[in-house]
């Protein structure tokens, strides 16, 4: 199978550079529509400012669901907004001709798992101390605490690796699958497999922003006993 075109091959035929300069086009994208959204803010909104706000909205909504306290999905907005936007626009930019997925490489995603898994750790130890928070990993009986307590840290860990690669290996698996699709039937062939992938970019993008909001209420909602 011939190797497909890539705008970013005109500039200089490097698999690091590639990535980079998709990343940083991503990135460019977000900041602009950020911009054009807060630009002239309305209490009606209207274009950019009404497709964000309903994201965000609905981020919200999502985190409440997770977390149980929208106060508490308001806090940890900004942290998995984000991570959405860049994952879901990562993605996306890939179905494009031309163009090349950033998250098809396990640099983003890798990357991003570790920002969480920093975060939500981080946000436990905060919220309810570093002895507390540790004697959960332990679990209700002490005398199994020697045997929970390493099964707890191994599976902390595991998250790492499913966040990074559940993420990466859908959407390098999507890359090769449309590369094929469009190397043997470039025109119309390919349209069904660009609505498909177009929605399992969206669906990844909200596996891993709703894992956020999960590992994050782990860590810090403290259930009553």
């Amino acid at each position: 199978m011939k190797e497909l075109f890539l705008f970013s091959d005109m500039i200089q035929h490097s698999h690091t550079f590639n990535y980079l300069f998709h990343l940083f086009l991503v990135v460019a994208i977000i900041l602009v529509v950020a911009k054009f959204a807060t630009r002239a803010m309305q209490l009606v909104p209207r274009g950019a400012q009404n497709v964000m706000e309903a994201y965000l909205e609905g981020i919200v909504s999502m985190g409440t669901g997770v977390l149980g306290d929208e106060k508490l999905s308001r806090k940890y907005l900004p942290l998995v907004a984000t991570i959405g936007l860049i994952v879901v626009l990562s993605n996306v930019i890939g179905i494009i001709p031309g163009f090349e997925a950033p998250s098809s490489s396990l640099n983003l995603t890798l990357c991003l798992a570790l920002c969480v898994f920093i975060y939500y750790n981080f946000e436990g130890i905060r919220t309810q101390g570093v002895i507390k928070y540790f004697a959960h990993f332990m679990g209700p009986n002490k005398y199994l605490a020697p045997l929970m307590f390493p099964i707890e840290i191994v599976s902390h860990l595991s998250r790492i690796i499913s966040l990074s690669f559940r993420l990466f290996g859908n959407i390098k698996g999507d890359d090769l699958f449309l590369a094929v699709v469009l190397s043997l039937a470039p025109w119309i062939a390919p349209l069904p497999a660009f609505a498909l992938l177009t929605f399992m970019a969206f669906l990844q993008a909200f596996i891993f922003m709703i894992l956020t909001y999960v590992y994050i209420a782990g860590a810090v909602v403290v259930e009553e006993h």
